[in-house]
């Protein structure tokens, strides 16, 4: 039993959420007409109160009146009560009995079973009004005549049909105006708040359009109401979230997309170099080699940089000998004639590990080897805070003008000048340093060709 009780009420439950407005507008228009609903039934119970009153002593008024005008024909001035003749009798006999004492002078000649009600009434003494249905509804009320040597009582009745009609039409009449100002109410309601709510559907429209895009524009530069000031300032956060996030999502890929270059270079070049010629057993098994290490180049370089990009600004861990990681380095790419790694002093080492130092000093070595017109130069050296790596070629240098843009993303000193590359190399070192706790530098006095200062922690 109590298993049927309680899947009757979960129906029950569920059949009411079914039936509720899914829509803020729905739930807000719902909430306004329900408060209507009871502020108009309770005006209306009290507005037809006050009117069944008011008609009830317009009922009671109109008896008074007719009592006391039979009153008038009652003569008490004798030992004994008479009922004087009059030209409107019939007038005044409607509906009227008239008592001395308990004694019963005159009544109506349709009295009927209304006549005990009457004595009734009469017996109890006083001014006093009831309510009788007897063959329909009737008002009655008692009027004593003042005497000095007798006693008179006048009961007059009337009829309360007109009264109890009357108040049905104001009852139907308040009812039907409920009706109209509820409907009134639920559908200016709905307007209302459709049009209040009009800012957050353009917003939302908004905060979609520029999401997808990544675009600049944000609420902060357009006028709403105050209501809606936090709103938007709340969409301008997400927005200027997901604009970094997409941001860093087109670094990411750009980067993975610039470090890889040379190993899948390496790799195409070696299966074109293995298909265009017979190749022996030692030769195949070379080429298998070095494409090996380059698809393992290939995984260290996603593996270091998606780390970086999960880790944020954290440091990395490990340490790494310096000199054998550049000439590791140095054995992937294309020197020019003259390429010296040198040291200062005792081994060094830094305190990253050996796959960051590569993807920190291989954008700068392969600039080098880029723009270098005989030579390039790498030197490792202690110093005070750590250890530096300086990467120098003979070339021509960095255009003074565009010094100040060197480590921006995407920016080259001349677009055109025959070397691919898309200005990616020199921001990815600098922020893989920095990640480390060090630095890129361009030392803008060194002359002639370029130098490129690495400064990182020792390990």
């Amino acid at each position: 039993m109590r298993g049927a009780r309680h899947r009757l009420r979960l129906a029950a439950t569920a059949f009411l959420r079914r039936l509720a407005p899914r829509t803020l507008r729905g739930r807000l228009s719902l909430v306004a007409l329900t408060t209507a609903t009871l502020l108009m039934l309770v005006l209306t119970v009290a507005f037809n109160a006050v009117a069944g009153r008011r008609l009830q002593h317009q009922a009671d008024d109109e008896l008074r009146t007719r009592a006391a005008a039979v009153a008038t024909t009652v003569d008490t001035s004798g030992t004994t009560v008479r009922v004087l003749e009059t030209s409107n009798d019939a007038l005044l006999d409607a509906n009227v009995w008239i008592y001395t004492g308990r004694r019963l002078l005159e009544k109506p000649p349709n009295a009927g079973a209304l006549t005990d009600t009457v004595d009734a009434l009469a017996r109890r003494g006083g001014r006093r009004c009831v309510t009788a249905d007897v063959d329909g509804p009737l008002r009655l009320c008692s009027q004593p005549v003042a005497a000095d040597n007798s006693e008179a009582t006048v009961v007059t009745a009337l009829d309360l049909s007109p009264y109890r009609s009357s108040a049905e039409t104001l009852l139907l009449g308040s009812l039907a105006l409920d009706a109209v100002m509820l409907a009134c109410t639920y559908a200016l309601t709905r307007l209302a708040v459709g049009r209040a709510l009009r800012p957050v559907r353009t917003m939302t429209d908004h905060a979609a359009q520029w999401s997808a895009v990544a675009s600049e524009e944000r609420f902060g530069q357009m006028r709403h109401p105050a209501e809606l000031a936090r709103l938007g300032a709340s969409l301008d956060a997400i927005l200027d979230r997901i604009r970094t996030l997409l941001r860093h999502e087109r670094q990411l890929t750009g980067e993975l997309g610039h470090e890889l270059r040379t190993p899948l270079s390496r790799i195409i070049a070696e299966l074109d170099w293995w298909q265009t010629r017979p190749r022996t057993a030692g030769q195949t098994h070379a080429s298998h080699q070095v494409i090996a290490e380059a698809a393992q180049s290939m995984r260290t370089i996603c593996d270091t940089l998606l780390d970086d990009a999960r880790s944020g600004a954290s440091t990395a861990p490990g340490t790494a000998e310096i000199l054998p990681t550049l000439r590791r380095l140095t054995e992937v790419l294309d020197p020019p004639r003259h390429l010296t790694v040198a040291a200062d002093g005792p081994p060094l080492e830094a305190g990253v590990s050996p796959a960051l130092l590569e993807r920190i000093v291989s954008p700068l070595l392969t600039n080098a080897c880029r723009y270098a017109l005989s030579k390039v130069t790498v030197r490792v050296y202690r110093a005070a805070d750590g250890v530096r790596v300086d990467v120098i070629d003979d070339g021509l240098g960095v255009p003074p003008p565009f010094a100040g843009q060197l480590f921006e993303p995407g920016r080259r000193a001349d677009p055109g000048d025959g070397h691919s590359g898309a200005g990616l190399g020199l921001p990815l070192a600098r922020r893989l340093a920095r990640s480390a706790g060090g630095e890129v530098t361009y030392d803008h006095g060194h002359t002639p060709g370029a130098r490129f200062v690495v400064s990182l922690p020792a390990g």
